[in-house]
């Protein structure tokens, strides 16, 4: 059976939404840079607000790439001690790591919400962008990586193996 097939609805949402915020992000960032650095050279001037723009966009860059590494299991694990622990008990106690990972994730989600009030009077120079507007990207990461973590604890107390992505087969290998 494929893996579209065992992708949950939870996993594809949380997968559509992040690639949409990379995709939107890299091309604003793009553009904005591309504009911004022909104006320098061929009138000597650039945008003001063109540097707040990348500024403001890259958190959102970088926190829809960590969901989905999280979502394709490419991150770093230390399977050397799950392999250690005895087979009768290793999915309990895989089970307790992934819902200690969805704890400390919620936990930063629920930090980061708690901040939104303070730093929203920060405004970006130009553009006066409430600095909550970032911090809003983080708690929303956090979010998903908490959800995307339960779900992993769920598969495993089920004993279901992790599988990817409607659209990934197998992760790329390192050429070194």
């Amino acid at each position: 059976m494929n893996a579209v097939a065992h992708a949950s609805a939870l996993e594809r949402a949380v997968v559509g939404v992040c690639r949409t915020v990379l995709w939107l992000s890299t091309t604003v960032i793009f553009f904005i840079l591309v504009a911004n650095t022909i104006l320098r050279y061929a009138t000597g001037t650039s945008l003001q607000w063109a540097n707040e723009v990348p500024e403001l966009t890259f958190p959102w860059l970088v926190m829809s790439g960590v969901v989905l590494a999280a979502s394709h299991g490419a991150h770093i694990t230390t399977s050397f001690l799950m392999d250690a622990v005895p087979a009768s008990v290793r999915r309990f106690v895989e089970t307790i790591s992934w819902l200690l990972v969805v704890a400390l994730y919620a936990t930063l989600s629920y930090a980061t919400y708690q901040m939104l009030e303070i730093v929203h009077d920060e405004k970006s120079p130009i553009l006066q962008v409430p600095g909550s507007v970032t911090y809003g990207c983080v708690m929303g990461g956090m979010a998903m990586l908490a959800l995307l973590a339960l779900q992993s604890a769920w598969r495993t107390w089920r004993g279901v193996s992790r599988v990817a992505p409607a659209d990934e087969s197998e992760l790329p290998t390192a050429h070194w």
